[in-house]
């Protein structure tokens, strides 16, 4: 019996010894892909101490792990993986290390790591709102709405990319309008920039968001952020819609207060006039 309970407790020591090992330096949580226009960073939490630092290691998937300079035995809880996933099609994955400080010595079986999900530049990269000018014709029964595609954090040589550049067909725009103080809303797509609308009401007033739309995406990926809502002109509004209570209220009191200054100087030139003529009248000498 003694000589079966030795070989378990030195097992259990050693499991134990090798637990401490693995376990010195916490493991990074939340690991979290961010990527916004095509500039994607890596996070993860807790901030380390002083005592460990993180380093983060990527590859596409079934290819070599690869470091980003800025990202070795670094106290920073994001790396800036922008640069370094030039095939946006790709499939990539990452690990961050948890690692002995910077200048502190390495040993093996010292690092602990916690993997990512899958992340495709393409397909995840979120899609900022994009910036639109409205060209209304006379009578408001066409608008034509220019869209600015937004522009990404690639490059190309000195030329800054945009999502039209690396979408190229796959990009639409999705344009929600309707018709001002009213409920009802159009959906319209458009694989162009530059979008004409020309079922609309003459002279009505309407309102316009715009979206891009990558229909190759995943349901959840498809749409991006919402511009902010520009209106069109209404040509029948009345002066209470097209200005506020309290503004009017401004101007007309103004037009009071100008037309009792007008009438007040009326009055005064009106009482010195007489007051002259009268006090001519007293001093004509009058015959003996």
């Amino acid at each position: 019996m003694v000589t079966l309970r030795q070989p378990a407790a030195l097992c259990v020591v050693l499991c134990l010894c090798l637990c401490s090992v693995s376990g010195s330096y916490p493991k990074a949580q939340n690991v979290t892909w961010k990527s916004n226009n095509f500039k994607t960073f890596l996070t993860w939490e807790p901030e380390p101490s002083a005592d460990y630092s993180y380093t983060v290691e990527y590859s596409v998937i079934g290819g070599n792990k690869q470091r980003n300079t800025h990202c070795i035995r670094s106290s920073a809880i994001r790396c800036d993986l922008t640069g370094s996933l030039s095939d946006l099609k790709a499939n990539y994955t990452a690990d961050v290390l948890s690692e002995p400080p910077q200048g502190a010595p390495s040993e093996p079986g010292e690092a602990v790591y916690s993997p990512s999900t899958r992340f495709c530049p393409y397909r995840d990269t979120n899609i900022g709102r994009p910036d639109f000018r409205l060209e209304a014709s006379g009578d408001n029964r066409k608008i034509t709405l220019h869209v600015v595609d937004p522009p990404t954090a690639l490059f190309e040589g000195e030329r800054q990319l945009n999502i039209r550049d690396i979408f190229a067909d796959d990009l639409q725009y999705l344009v929600t309008y309707w018709k001002s103080k009213s409920t009802g809303k159009r959906v319209y797509k458009s694989k162009t920039s530059v979008i004409e609308l020309t079922d609309l009401e003459k002279g009505k007033s309407y309102c316009f968001i715009v979206q891009a739309y990558i229909p190759s995406r995943t349901l959840d990926k498809q749409k991006g952020e919402e511009s902010p809502i520009q209106c069109s002109a209404d040509d029948n509004q009345s002066i209470f819609e097209v200005y506020s209570v309290g503004v009017i209220a401004a101007a007309f009191f103004l037009i009071l207060l100008l037309i009792g200054i007008v009438i007040a100087i009326v009055v005064v030139c009106w009482k010195r006039r007489k007051n002259a003529q009268r006090n001519g009248r007293e001093k004509v000498p009058q015959d003996v």
